[in-house]
């Protein structure tokens, strides 16, 4: 048997016109590490690059670049080392092969270090972490600045009996928590989206809020569910809890999800309350459209829910306070989005059907 593991892997490099010249880039880079030339690997990912960096070391020679709509791919390579720059919008991921660990490390170092822009926080703004899982690597977390107004702000957007259950929900604190489960069910168009964006910053002295993208994979996935478990605290301190969002999870939680969505929903109480969530200050959020009689009932049961609460629309005379005129409003009352498009001038007959629109999206 060979010594050289290079040598069981006979490498072939097939094109054809699907292919971008990206792909060539990618590929070009990956030679001199699987025949073993330069054996050690460094990588980093970068969420803001600063405007006019190239992320490339003193005295690069570039051998490749290529760019498309969306992305650029820059080959280089130094004495030892070689090195790809993959960019789109403001990220980019930066990987080097080297002859060393320590001159990876190195090279990597110099290209990446003092290179992350941190914008500056806005008073009204709230950071929030948002997972997915990337083609290329897997489980990742990006942070995001979002806009939140303040509790006093956004409150009349809630009927009475709704804000006055978010009243107690936004001023609670660690000492509170009593269930790990928060749950706003509700008609689309309600506001439930923008009550959570209002929490997050409630909350953002103590808490961690994430929202996960792609929450009909986490379930399912085991390893993307521990990934999370165990979470990444942007170096807050210990003990510090953490919020994940999971929005329109109708399948997940009705009634008949244990049919439906096999050990799905199994996975996410035992994130709440079983032994996957022992050891861990993980609260997990959920938005969901369905009524109350069809959630399944062991997602409500006692105990496990720190808050459930039914956002429903405004009534006709708070909806007309909310809008300053009775013109448009229905007899039963408005939705958050219906108020929001009469604003704009839009007649009620042309909002768009909320349960299948994309622009209730903001206001959920």
């Amino acid at each position: 048997m060979s010594a050289h593991p290079e040598a069981a892997l006979p490498i072939r490099l097939t094109m054809d016109d699907s292919d971008s010249p990206s792909d060539v880039v990618d590929a070009l880079f990956l030679g001199r590490f699987a025949t073993g030339e330069q054996p050690f690997s460094h990588s980093s990912s970068i969420d803001r690059v600063k405007k006019g960096l190239t992320l490339l070391p003193p005295a690069a020679k570039v051998l490749r670049a290529a760019r498309d709509d969306d992305r650029s791919a820059t080959l280089a390579e130094g004495p030892g080392w070689t090195l790809l720059v993959s960019r789109w919008n403001r990220g980019a991921d930066v990987t080097v092969t080297a002859t060393s660990e320590e001159l990876a490390e190195q090279v990597l170092k110099q290209a990446t270090d003092g290179a992350e822009d941190e914008p500056e926080p806005q008073p009204e703004n709230v950071t929030m972490g948002f997972w997915y899982v990337s083609p290329r690597r897997g489980p990742h977390r990006t942070t995001r600045q979002i806009a939140a107004g303040t509790w006093d702000e956004v409150r009349p957007n809630y009927t009475a009996p709704v804000a006055d259950a978010l009243d107690r929900l936004m001023k609670m604190t660690p000492d509170d928590i009593a269930g790990r489960l928060l749950l706003l069910h509700g008609p689309p168009g309600t506001g439930k989206t923008s009550a959570l964006r209002t929490l997050a910053r409630s909350w953002r002295d103590w808490c961690q809020v994430d929202c996960v993208l792609d929450p009909e994979r986490l379930f399912n996935d085991v390893g993307y569910l521990m990934d999370i478990a165990i979470g990444e605290d942007d170096g807050s301190a210990k003990g510090r809890w953490r919020l994940l969002l999971l929005e329109d999870c109708d399948e997940l939680i009705r009634g008949e999800a244990k049919h439906t969505a096999g050990q799905a929903l199994s996975r996410l109480l035992n994130l709440t309350d079983g032994l996957l969530g022992q050891g861990r200050n993980v609260l997990v959020g959920v938005t969901t459209n369905e009524d109350l009689e069809r959630l399944h009932p062991a997602v409500v049961r006692p105990g496990r829910c720190l808050a459930r609460i039914e956002v429903g629309p405004l009534t006709r005379s708070e909806a007309v306070g909310w809008l300053g005129t009775e013109e448009g409003v229905a007899h039963d009352g408005a939705t958050l989005a219906e108020l929001y498009a009469l604003r704009r001038g839009t007649s009620p007959a042309s909002v768009p059907d909320q349960r299948a629109g994309a622009d209730a999206g903001l206001y959920l």
